[in-house]
């Protein structure tokens, strides 16, 4: 089996080319100048695919398909989760992914599976009233600019004939590498428990290595014009999350700090009218805003494991374990 990864260097993208490399002949999409430190691979292909130059991309699609002939799986990951330019959300994730499949199906190179990794953010938080859990059949709300070009390129690849897509949402993903619930352990490790607002979040967890699971299952199971959310099927509270976390840490005590919600709201809309004056986004938006606020992540993944048998090896507790002895490792922590 022929792999290509795009996305190829990022946290999630280096555990995919791992599991990838097992099972047949891999190819890393990746820029020049990205980072291989977690792709130490000898038997590891690159390639450098310039989305955003269409007709660039065609030509060297056809070298490649002379070459090395088309790859069976395409595992497209690329895409941003946070930038300076909140349009940059649109173009990469969305204009750049239309770029790359149109440069396929020119060079006629389209694979005979393509696994989308989109997000839950796709579809925005659940109801924060009823609580309840987000279904497939659910109108997609998203709040976040991040979650608009995600199911942007959702949409577009449904409007497609007889493209072998497959779409996976997860929710929030963690584990080794990953710098943003790093964070938040780091910030727990110095006793401190920041919290926004007074009303505990309901969140879901995917560690990194379940999340590629699902990806490989749907690749076996062929799972074809289907769409899934992923998580590991339990849901915490936010309170009980950071009880863990501590436990994991070793940590006996932090210092609670709760930030009113409105007064986050201020601050953070206020950071993106004065930051938008220079044309860059602030680290605390609107948008991070919404998902900060929150309070339902939860969502469905029945069809997950009635359609590709998924079960997790992963619970947070295990995970969290696990991610926190690399931390610790590789002197994070």
């Amino acid at each position: 089996m022929k792999i290509l990864v795009t996305g190829a260097s990022g946290f999630i993208g280096s555990f995919i080319v791992e599991e990838a490399l097992n099972r047949g002949e891999v190819w890393a999409g990746l820029r020049a100048s990205s980072s291989k430190k977690y792709l130490p691979f000898s038997n590891l292909n690159f390639i450098d695919i310039p989305y955003s130059k269409r007709d660039e991309a065609v030509a060297l699609l056809r070298e490649h398909k002379e070459k090395f002939g088309k790859w069976d799986v395409i595992i497209h990951n690329m895409g941003l989760t946070k930038c300076k330019h909140i349009s940059d959300f649109d173009r990469v994730n969305f204009e750049y992914t239309k770029n790359f499949i149109e440069a396929l199906m020119e060079a006629d190179m389209e694979p005979e599976h393509f696994v989308y990794m989109s997000s839950l953010s796709a579809f925005g938080p659940g109801d924060p009233v009823s609580l309840a859990e987000l279904k497939l059949d659910d109108e997609p709300k998203p709040d976040t600019a991040y979650g608009f070009s995600k199911l942007k390129t959702e949409r577009y690849l449904r409007s497609l004939q007889n493209f072998p897509y497959t779409i996976l949402r997860p929710t929030g993903v963690y584990g080794p590498r990953e710098k943003d619930y790093f964070v938040m352990l780091q910030t727990l490790s110095r006793h401190l428990n920041p919290a926004i607002g007074f009303e505990p979040q309901f969140i879901t967890f995917i560690y990194v290595k379940d999340l590629v699971k699902a990806i490989f299952l749907s690749v076996d199971k062929k799972a074809i014009g289907k769409e899934y959310f992923v998580a590991d099927g339990d849901v915490w509270n936010s309170d009980d999350y950071t009880k863990l976390s501590m436990k994991k840490l070793g940590v006996a005590w932090a210092v609670p700090v709760r930030v009113p919600c409105f007064l986050v709201k201020a601050i953070a809309y206020t950071l993106d009218t004065v930051c938008g004056w220079f044309g860059v986004t602030p680290t605390l938006n609107k948008d991070k805003y919404n998902i900060l606020s929150a309070r339902n992540w939860k969502c469905d993944i029945e069809p997950l494991k009635k359609d590709l048998g998924f079960k997790a090896d992963y619970p947070l507790d295990k995970g969290l374990e696990e991610c926190i002895e690399w931390y610790r490792k590789e002197g994070w922590l």
